[in-house]
């Protein structure tokens, strides 16, 4: 019985794709069949990714050259034992910053990324359809966020500097979907209808083999007492 009551929505009618914004949305925090989440959703985790790594690399690099340029500078005094331990003391210090400066760039420029393609994201998820109204849109309100601790100026000048830089990254982004042939948006719509249309054929197929496997058990246990009816009428 247990074993019946756990199998049963495996033969139920398979659920249609979302067809609601709100149910788009809570689809990209959900895992497949597979345990995979949504492409969308694995995106923005990669893009936070890099843009940790290019911050990092943005804010360590520079500060890590300076760091060792002014050791340099002031070490001229200093006596060490040979050349190599000076060599070793002006990368230490250098590295000393590039730990310091990068990670202060990496977190702002990764945070910036992951708020900007999960807003952008969810818009284009939201609306089913991809345009620079979500990219402007969604700079805008990073921008804003980030700068909102300075008041409405800073509100003001990081609401210009997000939309100044969400239309071309949103442009470039959808010239790149379209060379590929179709957007993200339109890759997704087309595995859903192509997953719905594979289950509801699977379904069908169980539906029909369950139908036939039903009538015959019917006619065998219905034959025995179609004969016995038959005998009481002769006599």
């Amino acid at each position: 019985m247990a074993e019946g009551v756990g199998a049963q929505p495996q033969f139920g009618r398979p659920a249609p794709p979302p067809q609601t914004g709100w149910e788009r949305l809570s689809e990209l925090w959900q895992r497949d069949e597979r345990q995979r989440y949504p492409e969308e959703t694995v995106n923005i985790i990669k893009s936070a990714f890099t843009g940790g790594l290019v911050g990092w690399l943005y804010g360590g690099l520079p500060a890590f050259y300076q760091a060792r340029k002014a050791f340099i500078e002031r070490s001229h005094g200093e006596l060490f034992q040979n050349r190599a331990d000076a060599v070793q003391s002006a990368h230490r210090a250098g590295l000393r910053s590039f730990i310091r400066y990068g990670w202060r760039w990496s977190w702002r420029v990764a945070a910036f990324v992951t708020v900007f393609n999960t807003v952008s994201t969810g818009l284009s998820v939201y609306r089913n359809k991809t345009t620079i109204g979500n990219f402007a849109s969604a700079g805008a309100l990073t921008g804003a966020l980030f700068r909102m601790h300075l008041g409405l100026q800073g509100l003001a000048g990081g609401f210009v500097f997000g939309t100044a830089f969400g239309i071309p990254a949103g442009g470039l982004l959808m010239l790149m979907q379209n060379l590929v042939g179709e957007t993200l948006q339109e890759k997704r719509n087309r595995e859903r209808r192509e997953l719905y249309e594979q289950k509801l054929a699977e379904w069908q197929s169980r539906l029909s083999v369950t139908e036939d496997l039903v009538q015959t058990e019917s006619n065998t246990q219905g034959g025995p007492e179609t004969e016995i009816a038959r005998e009481s009428r002769s006599y």
